[in-house]
């Protein structure tokens, strides 16, 4: 009986409790690193679908720019053309006048944002610190210019600043914005109220204490470390003011005051009509139909390309201080 009950015992049952244990544990570490690979790799799948979805108009954007017209009327070439052309970039160069259009936009853009950071702070300071008469129902109109559309008031600002004489300047952009208003500047305050009420009070208590006035205390002590919600605003503000395309169209006719936007739009009106053209006129011919597609890419990009370089330079400083103003919602 002993023989036979020997004979059953697997070689696996001989072995000590320990190396058993071994065995189990480096089993256990293989299914979790498996396990982590799947999630990683699950990750990154969904991270890289969710990229191309946002990437897919720049990536369109860059590929039609440096295609040939024969690439563009082409059917089997959809991404990589046959030969890169950079000619439509000096096509679009020349079409922009982009010297004149770059300074426009950035007087606007970047003369509205500082406005902005300078008057929305303030304005923000005192809703986020103070109570005073009338406090709810100048936060209520607050929040009332941010709702009201800018097409429902176009008239009447057009009116008004017709009467000033400041059609065909910059003064609709900048002046509204040096008064905490402007493209957006009821947002831009929310978000400095929002930040100052984070804010702990020992500091203003302490500034007080030495003497400071309130005027003061918001100077030299609140809006100093602001830095986060202006970073945020100043983006905010560049952009819309750059990509913005409605406003100069009401209050810039003249060409020599138009922006990038502008003159983008024009230049497709134009290119659009010339093709319309050539379209007509080899209507009866057998070829490739004229398209200028391509030339309208490369302006597109042209028009973006500085916001692009400066988004490249502050992209990490910006995710931080949404993190650290709460507008990410913690």
């Amino acid at each position: 009986m002993l023989k036979e009950a020997a004979s059953t015992v697997r070689p696996a049952d001989m072995e000590p409790l320990s190396t058993r244990l071994r065995a189990s544990g480096k089993l256990d570490r293989a299914a979790k690193r498996s396990f982590r690979v799947i999630h990683v790799a699950f990750y990154y799948l969904v991270i890289l679908s969710l990229t191309f979805v946002f990437l897919y108009p720049l990536l369109y954007m860059v590929s039609k720019s440096m295609m040939q017209m024969q690439d563009v009327a082409d059917a089997t070439v959809q991404w990589i053309p046959k030969k890169l052309s950079f000619h439509n970039y000096s096509l679009a160069w020349n079409a922009l006048n982009f010297w004149g259009g770059f300074a426009n936009s950035a007087i606007i853009s970047f003369g509205s944002a500082v406005l902005q950071i300078l008057s929305c702070s303030l304005v923000g300071y005192g809703f986020a610190r103070y109570r005073f008469p009338g406090y709810m129902m100048c936060f209520v109109l607050l929040l009332f210019t941010f709702l009201v559309p800018p097409q429902t008031i176009v008239v009447p600002l057009y009116l008004f600043f017709s009467d000033l004489g400041w059609i065909n300047t910059h003064l609709p952009f900048v002046i509204p914005s040096l008064f905490g208003h402007g493209l957006k500047g009821a947002l831009f305050v929310l978000i400095f109220v929002q930040f100052y009420r984070r804010m702990p009070n020992v500091l203003e208590e302490a500034a007080r204490i030495d003497g400071a006035g309130p005027f003061r205390t918001y100077w030299r002590i609140m809006f100093p470390l602001a830095k986060p919600a202006m970073l945020i605003v100043f983006l905010f503000s560049v952009v819309w003011h750059w990509n913005d395309s409605f406003e100069p169209n009401t209050y810039l006719t003249t060409p020599d005051f138009y922006n990038l936007s502008q003159r983008l739009a024009m230049f497709y009106g134009t290119n659009n009509q010339a093709a319309e053209t050539m379209s007509q006129m080899t209507s009866g011919s057998i070829g490739m139909a004229p398209t200028g597609l391509n030339q309208i890419m490369a302006g597109c990009i042209l028009t973006i390309l500085p916001i692009l370089i400066l988004y490249l330079f502050v992209q990490r400083h910006f995710v931080e201080s949404v993190e650290r103003s709460g507008i990410a919602g913690e």
